[in-house]
């Protein structure tokens, strides 16, 4: 079962990652300025990560394969790392969705 460890980033914004239950963490969230607002973007992570229809694979401009994942009304949730190769990512976003089965 995934889990998500809240944090402060240096300029004082919070930000959430959903974690696998081997500790990688899969995505992270965008910024919140109040802790009520992150609790609720962890709140839709746990909604939209079960539907694979949620996860959009993007490619960096470096060339680098990652995704995101939306809520229903297309903002962004998250988004993972870059990975290598389009199958990593591929095998991150079905173990983002799994985790929270």
């Amino acid at each position: 079962m995934g889990y998500y460890p809240l944090e402060t980033a240096k300029n004082g914004k919070l930000f959430f990652n959903l974690n696998a239950s081997n500790h990688e963490i899969i995505l992270t969230s965008q910024m919140y300025k109040a802790k009520e607002g992150a609790k609720k973007g962890i709140e839709l992570c746990r909604k939209n990560c079960v539907d694979e229809q949620n996860y959009v694979k993007e490619t960096s401009k470096a060339g680098q394969p990652y995704f995101v994942l939306k809520a229903k009304n297309h903002e962004i949730i998250g988004r993972s790392e870059m990975y290598s190769s389009s199958s990593s990512s591929s095998s991150s976003s079905s173990s983002s969705s799994s985790s929270m089965r």
